[in-house]
């Protein structure tokens, strides 16, 4: 296994300081939630990558395990390798099955850690498959990355409705304890899914399109949507989406969490980062895939477009700080930082 000494990030963190851990703290959030974050989609990924969400004091990350490029054979090579990994550091990491769990490590002081899936490429347009990924440890999934598929459109194509098999997809996510996820999705397929659902639909790492502006970003009528269903937008720590000229620090956090709950209220808000560090030696993509299809330059990626730098995971105490010094009330700190997630995972996986 790679010595996390060796690793090297494509989102540069910080080396850790006193700034990070030795302080007094103004408030502890009951649980910290972190809604999506992309470890390299490799089964020689180290598992000490997830250290930097015990650093910062992490309870629950979802982690990405396959997106519609990447083959039902690769995803699930990523998945036995991270179970396994995950199982060889019970003194660290839980992997999460139930809701039930949570409250498990959580009293253990482990990370929680659950999969998700980005896109449906992988359903095989079969709607049985979604049980089948829910039983590998799978708890979230959004249906298109960035482009249209056979179940919905993605929010870097044509603008297309979910399709007639997208709505049977949809019941079979609320029916196999899965949180339906609507990040990376075009926006009339989004609203669909919204209006079909049975259960709370997220936005898992998102950022509101009035400040961000990009076409990743989604617009106020569908965070309105999303919090009509009783869900949640996980603000997105992502340079490009939360349109900050550096690495984004806690000021631009937020500046977006604010927007949202100003325009939804305070339980439909919380915490996706969408952190992606990468290590020598493994890779994310299949040989010959397009990234110029999926990131498109004109869609707003590239060099051209920016820097790549993610909120770093470590400062999320000093985020549940300053939302307390902005006379956000520890209640409400507790809701942004993890409890409005945590009552969509008892109400979707329960």
């Amino acid at each position: 296994m790679t010595s996390a000494t060796t690793l090297s990030f494509a989102t540069p963190f910080a080396p850790a300081d006193s700034k990070l851990t030795n302080y007094q703290r103004k408030h502890i959030p009951a649980f910290t939630w972190d809604a999506h974050a992309c470890l390299p989609l490799d089964e020689k990924t180290p598992a000490d990558l997830l250290d930097t969400y015990v650093a910062g004091h992490v309870d629950y990350v979802c982690v990405n395990v396959g997106m519609d490029m990447n083959s039902i054979a690769h995803i699930l090579r990523v998945i036995a390798a991270f179970r396994a990994k995950i199982a060889a550091h019970p003194d660290k990491y839980m992997q999460i099955e139930s809701f039930d769990d949570l409250a498990i490590a959580k009293s253990k002081g482990l990370l929680g850690v659950g999969f998700d899936l980005e896109g449906s490429v992988m359903l095989q347009d079969m709607p049985e498959m979604v049980p089948v990924f829910a039983k590998l440890g799978v708890k979230q999934i959004h249906f298109a990355y960035n482009r249209n598929n056979s179940v919905a459109g993605g929010c870097h194509d044509v603008n297309i409705p979910l399709t007639d098999l997208g709505v049977e997809m949809v019941k079979a996510v609320n029916n196999s304890g899965m949180i339906m996820d609507c990040s990376h999705t075009g926006r009339q397929s989004s609203l669909d899914i919204m209006r079909v659902s049975s259960k709370p639909v997220v936005f898992s790492h998102a950022n509101p399109k009035a400040l961000g502006g990009h076409e990743r970003c989604v617009d106020d009528e569908q965070i309105k949507a999303c919090a009509d269903t009783g869900g949640v937008i996980g603000i997105c720590g992502f340079q490009r989406f939360i349109k900050s000229k550096n690495a984004p620090e806690v000021p631009e956090m937020i500046r977006h969490i604010k927007y949202a709950v100003d325009l939804v209220g305070i339980d439909h808000v919380g915490i996706g980062l969408d952190t992606m560090p990468s290590v020598a030696g493994t890779n994310d993509f299949p040989d010959g895939v397009d990234k110029d299809y999926y990131w498109p330059a004109s869609s707003g990626y590239g060099p051209a477009a920016g820097g790549a730098a993610v909120f770093d995971p470590r400062k999320l105490p000093a985020l549940a700080d300053a939302l307390i010094s902005i006379d956000y009330s520890p209640d409400d700190v507790d809701k942004i930082m993890g409890q409005n997630f945590l009552r969509i995972a008892k109400a979707s996986w329960s």
